[in-house]
């Protein structure tokens, strides 16, 4: 009997949802960073593994819109929600408070979580359809002691609640098992042997984006977005033309730096991480341009690919 579905990767902003959806993957698709909101589209990894393929979404961090980016990753992570067979909730129970964990984990009849529900942290108006496994990570930040009770809590929690360290992979065997369990009966939706429906210069552009945020001050990391201007395939190395748009002249001599060497440092990183990706030598042609005030733009919002890039159940 085969099974398949959308998984969709839910939660805050820095609850670890890349680290989970690249664990799953066994893949690095997603970036991550401890700056938060490092995630803007729907980035899609498939996990195909005995009789089950998972398309697992990994979502931007479920936040309240400040501007027109916010509006296009919260419209991402609310699509993808509307699209799962199963929604992962993760939460960072590291960043919780450790009385009220402790409480809850004492006593889980009788505490109220110390976590808002998957209906409350959406601001979702109704359950949705699919069926949610609250995933408790980053348990590897707790001492052992917590750690213990809360495990030996949650196996017997209902709704189905886990603990995991995406981290380390603690706990993951366990998670496969429970999304397994609530895919429905289907083929598969995809080839087996694909890893993703998103195209290389989509992860190109992620992985230069990921570099600057690595490499740059607090400021600049949500005032950057990358555009993969040319991809030639069959060229040796294969060229790459990126482009890092900022919305400020001075954002633009940050990321150049003295004397040019703060973009060479970002591009040899850069060329780097892509070149491990594809497979081959890769000649990464990287500029930066000024698009003044971009996140508050539509059309700069659209024109730089932001929004839902990821499809539905493939017809």
């Amino acid at each position: 009997m085969l099974r398949a579905g959308i998984v969709t990767v839910a939660g805050k902003p820095n609850a670890g949802k890349s680290t989970l959806l690249n664990r799953l993957v066994g893949e690095k698709l997603a970036i991550t960073s401890p700056k938060a909101q490092s995630t803007r589209h729907r980035v899609v990894g498939l996990r195909t593994q005995d009789d089950t393929q998972m398309v697992v979404l990994d979502t931007p961090g479920l936040l309240d819109p400040k501007d027109l980016l916010h509006q296009a990753m919260r419209g991402a992570a609310l699509a993808a929600v509307r699209d799962a067979d199963v929604i992962v909730y993760v939460v960072d129970v590291a960043a919780l408070k450790p009385h009220a964990v402790r409480d809850w984990a004492a006593s889980p009849a009788d505490s109220v979580l110390p976590w808002p529900r998957f209906i409350e942290a959406a601001s979702l108006e109704r359950e949705p359809r699919a069926q949610v496994i609250t995933v408790l990570n980053k348990t590897d930040q707790l001492d052992a002691e917590v750690r213990n009770a809360l495990e030996s809590t949650a196996a017997q929690a209902q709704p189905r609640i886990m603990t995991m360290s995406a981290l380390t992979g603690d706990g993951l065997d366990f998670l496969v098992s429970a999304i397994t369990e609530a895919l429905p009966e289907s083929p598969y939706l995809y080839p087996a042997d694909e890893i993703s429906t998103l195209p290389m210069r989509f992860f190109c552009a992620e992985f230069v984006r990921e570099t600057a945020m690595e490499q740059l001050g607090d400021e600049l990391p949500h005032a950057l977005a990358c555009a993969i201007d040319e991809y030639r395939e069959g060229s040796s190395p294969l060229y790459i033309r990126a482009v890092l748009y900022v919305e400020r002249e001075s954002q633009k001599a940050i990321v150049i730096g003295a004397g040019g060497q703060q973009i060479k440092k970002l591009g040899r990183a850069s060329r780097l991480k892509i070149e491990k990706f594809v497979g081959e030598p890769v000649y990464l042609d990287l500029w930066v341009k000024v698009l003044a005030n971009w996140r508050k733009k539509r059309g700069a919002v659209n024109r730089l690919g932001y929004g839902d890039p990821a499809p539905s159940h493939p017809a």
